[in-house]
């Protein structure tokens, strides 16, 4: 199927990537609010020191088989074949793996629940390539309906699912029965949407050219995975399990923007850089408005959120997370720093770059962790500042290869985040007036963040932000169908 990317379509895909991450989103706020007041952190720390364990799992699993289906230039049936075989050998492999090293896993973190989460989360692997394979081919064709489909009723058992075992007493465990019955949903609903052109049968026939992309794709993805592990596998190790889930629930909010934002955008925006690449157009033009449109969502989203860190966390999570507040203020800064680069992954991906950016990857990670190490032994507020140290470092290296790679340079992303800056001065003005004026609450929030999203509108127009063409077009369609 040949996919046209047209302003317009890629606009379509874009609004209905934003309505399954956001729909998505809703769910996983629900759960996470729900869960966090009636399993104890203990609890939950247990099951995201498996969840992180198996999470570097899973990126073995994928081998890198959904980039390659989504980059590749030519896709044929024995292509497709192979990029079965390799995934179902994979992840069958590392499923047996898990379930045999869950018992010294268990035995190391002093956690013999840990055992139990890790086998029934091993399960999912068993399932997973078949759901994965139509996951990216219906990605590679932009036929983003069939994704919030599937997407969709895999959060949605996966909450009820979680919720109901939570308050039945299953503890941790009902966490990882959640991820379970997620993963069947999910197989069951992809079944009358996988496209008829996809096979059944895995064979290793040409797996090689799909290794030898995944070899550097999954390696620089398992590097990442593994930063990203790293604070809760060290302070479950150095620390406690409660510790564990404090410093989870502040990550938590943080990934919110990953969540709403770069999760909607990034399945749409590597298939587009993919084709520009291939056609031979420019796409620094792309990233750099794409960069424009991120820090004028992201900067207003981290300063409100680091204003008002601890009402945030008493109204999500409840007044025993209060220890989360303090990390979080520490971590927006460079979360949005961060945010100028976090789409440069999916401009090396689809350049061929992948060599490189498993190097860039390696090379953050190696940071991150010469930091955490010795931060963790001073207890969860040194652990925020190496976090958000490693997150500078890790913005510096990008933009060394953003210039290198691509011909980006600092004068160029200045240019493309002038207008953010400005918006975001303007945003701030609500939650400071709000820590100023106001008791600390519900309220606060509330009017804070609705005088935070009236100021952001109005700045994007006097700025002349880029979304101002996209919030004017929205608007003309409401308009429009009102009148009718």
């Amino acid at each position: 199927m040949t996919v046209c990317f047209s302003k317009a379509s890629a606009r379509r895909s874009l609004l209905v990537s934003f309505g399954e991450r956001y729909t998505l989103l809703l769910f996983g706020v629900a759960g996470t609010m729900i869960i966090a007041r009636i399993l104890p952190p203990s609890e939950i720390g247990i099951f995201s020191i498996g969840a992180v364990l198996v999470g570097l799992a899973q990126v073995l699993r994928d081998f890198g088989v959904g980039q390659y289906v989504v980059a590749s230039k030519t896709l044929t049936p024995d292509q497709l074949r192979a990029v079965l075989g390799v995934s179902v050998c994979s992840a069958w492999t590392l499923a047996g793996l898990v379930a045999l090293l869950s018992g010294m896993t268990a035995d190391f973190y002093d956690e013999p629940r840990l055992r139990d989460v890790m086998r029934l989360l091993a399960l999912n692997f068993v399932l997973l390539p078949f759901t994965a394979l139509t996951l990216s081919y219906l990605r590679r064709q932009l036929r983003v309906s069939g994704i919030y489909i599937i997407n969709t009723t895999h959060s949605l058992v996966q909450l009820v699912s979680t919720v109901w075992l939570a308050a039945c007493g299953y503890g941790c465990l009902s966490l990882a029965w959640g991820t379970v019955a997620a993963a069947v949903a999910g197989l069951l609903v992809s079944l009358p949407l996988r496209p008829a052109d996809l096979p059944w049968r895995p064979s290793l026939q040409g797996a090689r050219a799909v290794i030898g992309f995944g070899f550097y794709a999954t390696g620089g993805n398992l590097v990442d995975e593994a930063g990203v592990a790293a604070p809760d596998l060290i302070i479950g190790k150095l620390l406690d399990a409660e510790a564990v889930a404090t410093f989870g629930k502040a990550q938590a909010l943080l990934n919110l923007f990953s969540q709403a934002v770069t999760s909607a955008v990034s399945p749409v925006i590597l298939p587009m850089f993919a084709r520009q690449a291939r056609d031979g157009q420019d796409f620094r033009t792309s990233y750099l408005l794409t960069v424009s449109c991120m820090t004028a969502v992201a900067w207003p989203f981290f300063a409100l959120l680091g204003t008002l860190a601890l009402p945030t966390v008493n109204f999500v999570y409840g007044p025993q997370w209060d220890g989360a507040a303090p990390l979080i203020r520490i971590m927006c800064c460079s979360s949005a720093l961060y945010s100028m680069f976090i789409m440069a992954r999916y401009l090396f991906i689809a350049t061929g770059h992948v060599r490189e950016q498993a190097r860039l990857d390696t090379l953050s990670v190696a940071f991150r962790v010469a930091l955490l190490l010795p931060a963790a032994l001073f207890g969860l507020y040194w652990v925020a500042l190496a976090v958000a140290g490693s997150v500078v470092i890790r913005s510096w290296l990008t933009w060394g290869y953003l210039s290198r790679l691509a011909e980006i340079n600092a004068a160029d992303l200045l240019r493309a985040v002038r207008q953010s800056a400005a918006l975001t001065l303007l945003t701030t003005l609500a939650p400071i007036g709000a820590l100023f004026m106001m008791k600390s609450g519900p309220v606060q929030l509330m009017v804070a963040s609705i005088c935070a999203v009236s100021l952001w509108l109005v700045g994007v127009v006097i700025f002349r932000h880029p979304l101002a063409e996209e919030l004017e077009l929205a608007w003309r369609k409401v308009a429009r169908r009102n009148a009718t």
